[in-house]
C-alpha cells in the first residue's frame, strides 16, 4: 500500500472555521489516502497566548507534511495583522512557495455576470509570482503622521525570481490540458513596462528568452490595465497567464467574477518539489462569519487542487464533477443560486460524494 498524504490544516479565522471543516469533511469522504494534522494557528490562538507561529514552523511544515491547506486569515480583533502576516506571508515568503496558481474556470452560466457566455468560454489559468514585488514589504515611512511625511514601498525583482515564474507558467501550459481536453497552447504576460520600465523592462527581456525556449507555445503580451479590460470583454481570448505578485492579486478577483465570485475560487501557492500550500481565494470575511451563509465552494475546490497536485487525480475530479453537480442543481450557498447554509451545502457535497 502506498503510504498516506500527510496534511496540515489551518482553519484559520472567519469563515475559515466554517469553510475548512466542510472541505475535510468531503475529502474524507472522497477516499483519498491522506492523514489529517489540524494547527490552531489564528486570531484566536493569538488573542490567547500571544503565538502566532511556533519557532520551527515552517521547517515543521516542510519536513512533516506533504501539504497544507489553509482557510483564511485576518481578525479586526488584531488589527495589526501581525498574525496574518507572519502566518501566511510566512509560509509564502520562507517557505519560497514561489508560484500561486489560481485557476478559473465558469461552472455554469448562470454564474457568470457576462451576457451571452457559457462555460467553455472561461477556462484559464492566472500565474502570479509570490515571493516578490511591493508586498516584500521593502521601504519605509519619514517624519510619519507630520504634513511631509513620506512613504516609500520598493517593487522588488529578481532576475531569479522572474525567470522561475515565468518558466514555470511555460511548463504549466505545456502539462495542462483545458476542461475541454484541448492542450493549452498560450502564455500571456502582463505588465506595466511602458511606466515601470526598469522592473518590468527585467520581465521583457526574461520573458522574450524564456518563451524562445517553448516554440510550440504562442507568447503574448498584454499590459495589465488592457487585460482587464479584456477578462471582461471577451474571456475566450485567455489561456495562461503569468505576472507579478501585486498585478496577479488584482486581476484574480477580477477573474472570480467571471466564475461565480469569491466563493468559488481556488488556489495553491506551489513550489515544484517541495511542500506546498493550498487556500481558497476569498479571505476571512469577518461581516459574514458564523452566520452559516459562507460558500464553502472555493474551499472544497481548493481541497480538489491540492489532491490532484498530490497525485490523487481520481478523488480530486469526483470532488470537481460532484461541486459542478450540485451548482447546476443550485445546491449551493445563496451567492451563487441556491438556498442552502455553508454547512448543508457541504453535507451536500458529502453526500452525494459518499453515495458514488
Amino acid at each position: 500500500m502506498s503510504q498516506k498524504k500527510r496534511i496540515a490544516v489551518i482553519p484559520g479565522d472567519g469563515i475559515g472555521q466554517e469553510v475548512i471543516p466542510q472541505a475535510v469533511r468531503v475529502i474524507e469522504a472522497s477516499g483519498a489516502s491522506v492523514e489529517l494534522t489540524h494547527l490552531d494557528w489564528g486570531a484566536e490562538r493569538y488573542l490567547i497566548d500571544g503565538m502566532t507561529v511556533p519557532p520551527d514552523a515552517f521547517t515543521m511544515l516542510a519536513r512533516d507534511f506533504d501539504a497544507i491547506l489553509v482557510g483564511a486569515i485576518g481578525d479586526p480583533r488584531v488589527p495589526s495583522n501581525i498574525h496574518a502576516k507572519e502566518i501566511l506571508l510566512g509560509m509564502r515568503f520562507k517557505m519560497d512557495l514561489y508560484a500561486n496558481v489560481r485557476p478559473v474556470r465558469l461552472l455554469d452560466a448562470a454564474l457568470c455576470p457576462l451576457k451571452n457566455i457559457e462555460p467553455k468560454d472561461v477556462d484559464f489559468v492566472v500565474i502570479r509570482e509570490n515571493t516578490e514585488g511591493v508586498y516584500v514589504d521593502v521601504g519605509g515611512c519619514f517624519k510619519q503622521d507630520t504634513p511631509d511625511e513620506v512613504a516609500v514601498q520598493e517593487d522588488v525583482n529578481t532576475r531569479k525570481g522572474v525567470e522561475r515564474i515565468i518558466r514555470y507558467a511555460f511548463e504549466y501550459c505545456e502539462r495542462h490540458t483545458k476542461q475541454d481536453g484541448t492542450q493549452r497552447q498560450r502564455v500571456l504576460m502582463a505588465d506595466k513596462s511602458n511606466v515601470l520600465t526598469n522592473a518590468h523592462g527585467l520581465w521583457q527581456r526574461v520573458f522574450k528568452e524564456v518563451s524562445g525556449e517553448y516554440p510550440q507555445i504562442t507568447a503574448q503580451h498584454m499590459y495589465v490595465d488592457a487585460l482587464c479590460l479584456q477578462m471582461v470583454r471577451d474571456p475566450r481570448q485567455l489561456d495562461v497567464i503569468v505576472t507579478n505578485n501585486m498585478f496577479g492579486d488584482i486581476i484574480t478577483d477580477l477573474a472570480a467574477g467571471l466564475q461565480g465570485g469569491l466563493g468559488m475560487a481556488a488556489s495553491g501557492n506551489i513550489h515544484p518539489g517541495r511542500t506546498s500550500m493550498f487556500e481558497p481565494v476569498h479571505g476571512s470575511a469577518p461581516p459574514i462569519a458564523a452566520r452559516n451563509v459562507a460558500n464553502p465552494f472555493g474551499a472544497i475546490l481548493t481541497a480538489a487542487m491540492m489532491l490532484g497536485h498530490l497525485g490523487m487525480t481520481a478523488e480530486a475530479v469526483k470532488i470537481e464533477q460532484t461541486v459542478l453537480e450540485a451548482v447546476r442543481e443550485k445546491k449551493t450557498t445563496q451567492d451563487v443560486g441556491g438556498k442552502l447554509g455553508t454547512r448543508e451545502a457541504g453535507e451536500w457535497i458529502v453526500g452525494r460524494i459518499g453515495a458514488s
